[in-house]
């Protein structure tokens, strides 16, 4: 499997005019044609913004949706966007708190301030901001926190998802703060420690670093020596996705892999269309990891078009119409679309 994305990075090459429109906060935003999404005869619920959560020593911003007459002991969902994107606008095509709202669970953002990156990038490349208990990665922990004691949610299930910077972001979250989470999903993202500087993440976008499965599972327990519990990780990539390499996808299902100590070969398949998912099982057949990769996506959230249940209500840069909604199929992973009773 390695070898297979090893062979699609090299196809990548990188660059400021390939990289910059997400990445590099000075190169100039080219113009973006978002694919068509047609809008839910819907509202979507407007996400409401939270000034006091803590110290906040990395600067973000906070969002959040909890349904009016939500029950304490419901799930929450922590949201983590991409670059050149906000928390709204991920949240107008992603659909998570039309989906909140509808099936009874919380919903928090964390975004970007243009004063820390122009391009709105999570920083997950520098280590002072992905360390535990500092930076934006504690100004996030501050912000689930905070959350949780407000809507009175269910500390055992906790769940993280993030695209690109925020997909890298929830790596870092998982890695840092595991016994938080009951599980998260990394979207086009890159695995924890790959990077250390902006030119080395560059590099890291382009192609994931050559390192061995437990050289990327030492990243994480290096930051976390006793894993109690296990969230479970699920992956999705595109395999046409020209932002960053489909090598990273393969490099975080090795990382947790390790740490997980599940064998290579201790998987089962299933194909789609257009899609292939692995599954690395435990001894009792919990999925630990799951791994979609999708034939022919390019660099964004796959998202369902048209009015239903694809949640999709406005057509937004980097995300995807890729025939499947990932919001429903990661909340059904997680348990959270069976409906709740008031």
């Amino acid at each position: 499997m390695r070898d297979r994305f090893k062979r699609s990075a090299e196809r990548l090459l990188p660059s400021q005019e390939r990289l910059g429109e997400l990445f590099w906060p000075f190169a100039r935003a080219p113009e973006i044609k978002a694919p068509p999404v047609r809008r839910r005869s819907v509202r979507t619920p407007e996400l409401a913004g939270v000034e006091e959560f803590g110290s906040n020593p990395g600067g973000l911003l906070m969002f959040e949706h909890v349904p009016e007459g939500l029950p304490a002991g419901r799930p929450l969902v922590l949201v983590l966007h991409g670059c050149r994107q906000s928390a709204q606008s991920y949240d107008r095509a992603a659909g998570w708190a039309s989906l909140a709202e509808e099936r009874g669970f919380s919903v928090v953002y964390a975004q970007q301030r243009e004063a820390n990156n122009q391009r709105l990038c999570f920083t997950w490349y520098r280590p002072s901001e992905v360390t535990r208990d500092r930076g934006e990665l504690m100004s996030i922990r501050q912000m689930v926190d905070s959350a949780v004691l407000r809507a009175s949610s269910d500390p055992a299930r906790l769940f993280v998802t993030g695209l690109s910077a925020g997909g890298a972001m929830t790596a870092a979250m998982l890695a840092n703060y595991p016994e938080l989470f009951a599980g998260g999903a990394v979207i086009a993202g890159l695995p924890f420690g790959a990077a250390r500087d902006a030119n080395r993440a560059f590099e890291a976008m382009a192609s994931a670093p050559e390192r061995t499965a437990r050289e990327w599972g030492s990243l994480v327990r290096k930051v976390s020596p006793r894993i109690r519990r296990r969230p479970q990780i699920s992956v999705w990539h595109g395999t046409a996705d020209a932002t960053v390499a489909l090598s990273n996808a393969a490099a975080i299902v090795e990382q947790w892999r390790d740490v997980y100590r599940l064998p290579a070969d201790a998987f089962v398949e299933k194909r789609m269309k257009d899609r292939r998912i692995r599954i690395w099982p435990d001894g009792e057949g919990r999925p630990l990891i799951v791994y979609n990769e999708i034939d022919g996506l390019g660099h964004g959230t796959p998202v369902l078009e048209g009015e239903g249940g694809g949640y999709a209500a406005s057509a937004e840069p980097f995300m995807l119409e890729a025939g499947f909604s990932s919001t429903i199929e990661i909340a059904k992973s997680w348990g959270l679309t069976r409906k709740w009773r008031r």
